[in-house]
């Protein structure tokens, strides 16, 4: 396990990790809970998830932009875009909102993305993935090619099949079975 690695798993065991009795979104009942964004909005956390995501997106062709279902994918997407543009590999960020906005534009699709993109989509905790999949469809219909799908840590529902099944590679920073 490389340091920043080893750096971010103490970080989500220390404030990430509850215990208790949880309902999760997909429904299903939990004895644990992953409170993800108490790691992705803590400014190290951020930082070493933007630094691990960055190193799986480099090893992509053409990635130009990354995004994800609000509000797990936010903070993430807030801390990549700048890392990547200092890094001289400059990505655009895209939010996907939950309901579309009945005002203004009316967009279910926040930021820059263009027909023909290869993007990446982020999420912080992935059980089920119905969030990112339905994430998937709306950039898949704007024309977007979801090559990736990224999250911090993988509740492990058999996720990657469903990605892959997708056509979109699947990576996790941790499974639960690490942090738990």
């Amino acid at each position: 396990m490389n340091k920043s690695r080893e750096r971010l798993k103490l970080i989500l065991k220390s404030k990430s990790i509850l215990l208790g009795n949880f309902t999760l979104a997909s429904g299903k009942q939990s004895s644990y809970y992953i409170d993800a964004r108490r790691t992705t909005l803590d400014p190290e956390g951020a930082y070493l998830i933007s630094e691990i995501f960055l190193g799986e997106i480099a090893a992509r062709d053409g990635v130009v932009a990354v995004g994800g279902p609000s509000i797990g994918a936010d903070p993430i997407v807030g801390a990549i875009i700048p890392r990547s543009h200092e890094r001289g590999t400059p990505l655009r960020g895209f939010i996907i909102r939950k309901e579309e906005k009945e005002h203004g534009t009316g967009n279910m699709i926040e930021g820059e993305l263009a027909e023909g993109d290869r993007v990446v989509m982020v999420e912080d905790v992935i059980t089920s993935g119905g969030s990112v999949l339905r994430a998937v469809d709306l950039v898949e219909s704007a024309g977007a090619e979801v090559c990736g799908v990224f999250c911090v840590v993988d509740r492990g529902e058999e996720t990657e099949k469903k990605f892959l099944e997708r056509g979109c590679s699947f990576f996790s920073i941790f499974r639960v079975s690490e942090l738990l």
